[in-house]
């Protein structure tokens, strides 16, 4: 394994990599999106570490049986810096390394839907913990605009209902509690199965399934890049390992970004 940092030999052997990749997966998580304003979960400035007990609104069986927990997550949401955030330069890195051809998916740990704002494809993205721009009702299943409960907050209620047939409003994302889409999980499988590097950025690595798709790449033949602020439980697998600021090092791995 290389050594941990960022200095310009392992930045050019990354750089390396990625050209000479023929398929190249990515897995991004929250530190992606932190220099466009948004809060991690788990680091020094993270929500839950300001917070533990904001994990409770992240939990499914609380979030469902207990309106005070779906009164202070509806707070929560609609007081989000997610729906001013702009994307960052990691997620234009990200789009120009699919314009180069060489992109198999995009998996992505986020909810914000900031690498599609950023002009990734829809199709390339697989968002395994879901997306909070749309609400599901927990009884008859319809999915409906994120945007619309919000404007119901907004005007007094703090619990909204589903319009069709009051049942309680959750977002599109995957709490603590559910299981991830099992074709989403399926398609990320086969992405990392089917690639000669395999890209994580920004993210801990301590949550799975998502964290054992770098394994799923390393044992499949691939080369493993992790870039991350912190250190991770996979960097013993990966051929560069990197740390800094993740909108300054990606675009200088990727070539053409």
């Amino acid at each position: 394994m290389a050594a941990a940092d960022t200095d310009q030999e392992q930045i050019e052997r990354a750089r390396d990599l990625i050209a000479g990749a023929r398929r190249v997966t990515v897995l991004t998580g929250a530190g992606v999106s932190t220099d466009s304003g948004i809060p991690d979960f788990r680091g020094p400035q993270g929500v839950w570490t300001k917070n533990p007990a904001a994990e409770r609104i992240w939990t499914f069986d609380h979030y469902r049986d207990d309106v005070e927990v779906r009164r202070a997550a509806w707070q929560e949401r609609v007081e989000h810096p997610m729906w001013s955030a702009r994307p960052g330069a990691a997620h234009d890195a990200l789009v120009a390394l699919e314009r180069s051809g060489k992109l198999v998916a995009l998996l992505t740990q986020n909810i914000d839907e900031l690498h599609q704002a950023a002009g990734s494809s829809p199709d390339s993205v697989l968002e395994l913990h879901g997306t909070n721009h749309h609400t599901v009702c927990l009884t008859c299943g319809a999915v409906t605009p994120m945007a619309e409960a919000l404007d119901r907050v907004r005007a007094g209620e703090d619990d909204p209902r589903c319009p069709n047939c009051g049942g309680v409003l959750k977002a599109t994302t995957i709490m603590f509690g559910e299981m991830l889409d099992v074709g989403v999980l399926q398609r990320a499988r086969d992405a990392a199965l089917g690639c000669d590097l395999f890209l994580a950025v920004g993210t801990s690595l301590g949550v799975h399934p998502a964290a054992g798709l770098v394994d799923v790449a390393a044992m499949a033949g691939a080369d493993v890049i992790i870039v991350n602020a912190e250190p991770t439980p996979y960097d013993g697998v990966a051929s560069v390992v990197l740390r800094g600021g993740i909108s300054e090092v990606l675009p200088a791995i990727v070539p053409g970004a």
